[in-house]
């Protein structure tokens, strides 16, 4: 699951659960202790109402006990002035959490509940006052909170009476302010939960994840690359991991190379050290037999000077293809793609060398199964090396008495496909996969008797890999090798690109 899905999933669970939940808990809790008010406090209303407006409840609770008190005021106000029968009304609304107050002009004649009068005696209205607010009674506010009904009435010697039922708020209803604290803790508890579900939902989706790569990345920087990361989720942190352990793979493999390089150089220094100490050892030995008098006669001078004038070039060139090789690894050679005809090109390739080989006694094949019109992208001069290091080596190691070597030039859908076939002494099946290597030589002893720096064909690999193409080789020990390559083919439209010159 994507982290996106599951961020919208975590949203609608934070939003959802806990409503459902805390609606199902709160309908169980109001339902609990609705029942038990109606039936405390013997209401007939229902739980809407009881919470929407419990005022109106507590103006409920004492309207049968003013109802009669109001009709006994209004026809016998003389019961007023009777103590039992005022302590009669008091004591049943001592059950309703209420208390009476009767007041005679200025003066309290009764009072049901002295302590809670004092906090209220200031906010009692004056006779006639019309201070009804909720069904014929007010509200009272203060530390001591009080629903107050008034009814005025005249005594029987003319004085002004008020009477005053007065209901307690803040200790009537109980279960109303329990229900509030238990669905608040009901909420917290029900957040708690779902904050706790999602977060061990999260922990295993994304926390667990990121602390195996963060163990994963401990032992690469400790150098331990092979320690794979599993990816067993198809999310980001899936992709993530994936990225991880495709940058370990590339990690490892470039320490490898790397390694693999070191090992290369010290080979590399190795050969050249080969390589460049048999002419030098050659150059000393002929310079010291001048220097010492062993050649002395012209023939033998002349013969000295020119072993030192042929190792010379050898480290010559040794040397130029060193540095030729060091540029083209490091990708510093530039190239000149033009669109040539490939036959025309091929063909002034073979007739510059037909005359060379001919004096060697070799006889070089040109077959062209290819439209004669064809036209590849090359570098001019650098595939011209290529041709030459080819040739070069199947002259090199050609051990019959009649040399042969046949180039071949096929088709293919994007590229040709070029061949350069002898009757060589071929190559061991088991040293083809390494004659592309940098010095390289069929002849472990480095035998330098045949010439040759070893870095012909990887020369020739890099160049026809720069254009885009691949190169191969296959062969049989005593019968001959064949180098395989191959060329991009063009579709030129300037006039000046589609002819070799």
């Amino acid at each position: 699951m994507k982290i996106r899905q599951r961020l919208v999933i975590s949203f609608l669970i934070v939003i959802t659960v806990p409503i459902i939940l805390i609606c199902a808990a709160g309908s169980a809790l109001m339902n609990y202790h609705m029942n038990e008010i109606q039936q405390s406090y013997n209401l007939e209303t229902d739980t809407i109402q009881i919470l929407v407006n419990p005022l109106q409840v507590l103006n409920r609770l004492t309207r049968s006990i003013c109802n009669r008190l109001q009709t006994t005021v209004l026809r016998h106000p003389e019961k007023i002035e009777n103590q039992e029968y005022m302590d009669s009304i008091n004591k049943e609304l001592k059950t309703k959490f209420s208390f009476l107050i009767i007041r005679k002009e200025k003066e309290y004649v009764y009072v049901g509940n002295y302590e809670e009068f004092k906090q209220i005696k200031e906010k009692l209205p004056e006779y006639g006052a019309d201070s009804s607010e909720i069904d014929g009674g007010f509200y009272v506010s203060g530390d001591n909170p009080a629903l107050v009904k008034q009814q005025d009435f005249i005594y029987k010697d003319g004085a002004q009476g008020s009477a005053f039922v007065v209901t307690e708020v803040d200790t009537i209803l109980p279960q109303i302010r329990a229900l509030a604290v238990q669905i608040v803790v009901a909420f917290i508890l029900i957040i708690c939960f779902t904050a706790s579900i999602l977060i061990l939902w999260i922990y295993q989706g994304i926390i667990r994840p990121l602390k195996t790569l963060q163990c994963a990345a401990r032992q690469m920087s400790e150098g331990n690359l092979n320690n794979s990361v599993k990816v067993e989720k198809e999310d980001e942190i899936g992709d993530l991991c994936k990225d991880f352990e495709n940058m370990r793979i590339r990690l490892k493999e470039l320490i490898e190379s790397r390694i693999q390089y070191e090992e290369d150089s010290r080979e590399l220094m190795s050969n050249i050290s080969h390589d460049l100490k048999t002419p030098l050892t050659a150059i000393k030995g002929y310079a010291e037999g001048i220097m010492d008098g062993v050649a002395d006669t012209p023939e033998k001078l002349d013969k000295y000077l020119r072993t030192i004038y042929n190792k010379a070039n050898d480290m010559t060139v040794l040397v130029d293809e060193l540095s030729f090789y060091s540029k083209i690894d490091c990708n510093a050679v530039p190239y000149n793609f033009v669109c040539v005809n490939l036959d025309d090109y091929f063909s002034d390739c073979i007739n510059e060398l037909t005359l060379d080989l001919e004096m060697k006694n070799i006889d070089i094949g040109y077959f062209n199964y290819v439209d004669k019109n064809q036209q590849v992208w090359i570098d001019v001069e650098q595939l011209k090396r290529v041709v030459n290091n080819i040739i070069g080596n199947s002259v090199k190691y050609l051990d019959k008495k009649k040399g042969l070597i046949n180039i071949r030039i096929r088709d293919g859908r994007e590229h040709v496909q070029v061949e350069f076939e002898d009757n060589g002494k071929g190559i061991a099946e088991n040293e083809i996969p390494f004659i592309f290597d940098r010095f390289y030589r069929t002849d472990a002893s480095r035998n330098s008797s045949q010439g040759g720096t070893g870095l012909g064909l990887s020369i020739s690999k890099k160049i026809i890999e720069g254009h885009g193409g691949k190169i191969w080789a296959s062969g049989k020990e005593n019968v001959g090798t064949s180098i395989y390559f191959t060329l991009r083919k063009c579709d030129c439209e300037k006039k000046e690109d589609l002819n070799y010159e």
